[in-house]
């Protein structure tokens, strides 16, 4: 499965629900995330690498461009979207990649309808779009580890302090 090309794991939504029908049925366990990675980083490897071995397969939604806008402000992305998608289906750990344009991937939680949701431990179960939803269908919520000093927040402010330093 991960043999391919990075971006042959890059589906549509129907195209990912085919598959992950043909998974099911193979009675494959299917783990779902979703995030922006905006600036892909050792923690975001690791909360993959750790999703994915919750399961058999692992979904990863991202973020639009103009969805991360809407969540983290103007001057973000860093990175157009077909980008970010091509760099988190290029990791070993991850089995298909796609795309969501909503402030939220409950549309694609509900279709796909995960064994497993995933998402990092700097979310509160509470806080866990879909979980409800995954919990209801028999699934189960697993927050997944930090990397401490790993976020893309704190690497963007480093990378312009050093920029800052280096302009005086």
């Amino acid at each position: 499965m991960n043999s391919l090309c990075a971006r042959d794991k890059i589906l549509s939504i129907d195209a990912l629900a085919r598959r992950v029908a043909r998974a099911r049925r193979e009675d494959l366990r299917i783990v779902f995330t979703n995030g922006c990675f905006d600036l892909l980083h050792r923690g975001h490897l690791r909360s993959l690498e750790e999703a994915r071995a919750l399961g058999d397969r692992l979904v990863v939604a991202v973020n639009s461009d103009a969805s991360v806008r809407r969540a983290k402000g103007p001057g973000r992305p860093l990175r157009r979207a077909a980008i970010r998608m091509e760099l988190v289906a290029g990791l070993a750990c991850v089995d298909w990649v796609v795309g969501f344009g909503a402030d939220t991937p409950l549309r694609l939680i509900e279709r796909l309808r995960p064994d497993v949701l995933a998402k990092g431990g700097d979310w509160a179960l509470d806080e866990i779009v879909g979980a409800e939803q995954v919990r209801s269908w028999g699934g189960c919520v697993e927050r997944l580890s930090l990397v401490p000093g790993e976020r893309t927040t704190l690497e963007l402010a480093r990378i312009r302090a050093q920029s800052r330093a280096k302009t005086r």
